[in-house]
């Protein structure tokens, strides 16, 4: 039975899904969505620095004892024309906190003023940045159309024959802007958020492209060689068949991929920690995720023996 905290959370969504307008001025919308930081808590552990990459603002933020050479890229979501580094900035502190990870958020620019692909050149712009400032192990995260994103940039570092991620953990990832999947019809009445209102953002952010690109929409895109990939999902979002097409995808091209799905929970649920018990829980979860994909690496590279790099080398395959 899903917690107490979860059922007002469902009825303050619901009054969000039955009055918000997604053709709204966006700059209102903006200021909206940045209005929702004051609920969330950022952990007074942590260090942060306000630094900029090239064009791109963003936040660095540092764990105490944080191993000083691994990074989680951190993608906001907001239907890539909404959110910001304020907004997500709460989430992307847990994160590191639970992963004891340095973590990278970033203000990607935002259509409809810069539609496809900027979002993208920022999100490869400050993967290259950590990887040129001493970071040699990286994972990439995102929730919403930020998972869509940390994907798409995996997917053109692939392409482009650059240095893989470690990983890429999706919390309710948007794969195909069309909005195709099953359950935008069967989870709609369901869902206590999201409707297919939202598909006017993701048309900001497609402009005048094609919305089956690939690196639009990951849905259509060949994932050979991708690395591992963790999602984590609610039952009752409109989005689930995203998620859920996409460990098809990765299982069929060989890739490792997890899932898991929690009951009663709706979109990027995980950004309502720690208020909500459940939403709490997954990230303590992603942390774990996080910290056991990169604590092999540290031990194998800090006894620098031929076997440990070996192992190493096995763990990247």
């Amino acid at each position: 039975m899903s917690s107490w905290q979860s059922h007002i959370i469902k009825l303050y969504l619901n009054y969000i899904k039955f009055t918000g307008d997604y053709n709204g001025p966006i700059e209102k919308l903006r200021q909206l969505t940045d209005s929702g930081a004051r609920f969330g808590k950022f952990p007074k552990s942590l260090q942060s620095e306000n630094i900029t990459i090239e064009h791109i603002p963003a936040e660095l933020i540092i764990p105490p004892q944080a191993d000083a050479h691994s990074a989680l890229l951190y993608l906001h979501g907001g239907g890539y024309a909404l959110g910001s580094v304020k907004s997500h900035r709460a989430t992307a502190g847990q994160l590191a906190e639970a992963g004891k990870i340095h973590t990278l958020i970033i203000d990607y620019r935002r259509p409809p003023e810069n539609p496809f692909p900027a979002a993208l050149q920022d999100a490869l712009t400050a993967y290259d940045w950590l990887r040129k400032n001493g970071y040699e192990r990286i994972m990439i995260a995102g929730d919403s159309a930020g998972g869509g994103l940390a994907l798409s940039t995996a997917i053109s570092l692939r392409d482009n024959q650059t240095t893989m991620p470690l990983q890429v953990i999706c919390l309710s990832p948007v794969i195909d802007v069309e909005c195709t999947g099953e359950s935008v019809i069967t989870n709609a009445r369901r869902d206590p958020w999201l409707t297919t209102g939202m598909k006017t953002l993701f048309n900001y952010y497609v402009g005048q492209n094609d919305p089956r690109d690939p690196l639009i929409s990951p849905l259509y895109a060949n994932f050979t060689n991708l690395p591992p990939i963790v999602i984590y999902v609610g039952t009752d979002e409109i989005l689930l068949s995203d998620s859920t097409r996409l460990v098809e995808k990765a299982k069929n091209a060989g890739v490792n991929v997890q899932i898991k799905i929690w009951p009663d929970m709706w979109h990027i649920f995980p950004f309502f920690a720690p208020f909500v018990p459940e939403a709490a829980q997954a990230i303590t979860e992603i942390g774990e995720v996080i910290k056991r994909r990169i604590n092999p690496y540290i031990n194998f590279h800090s006894v620098g023996t031929v076997e440990g790099q070996f192992q190493a080398e096995a763990l990247n395959k």
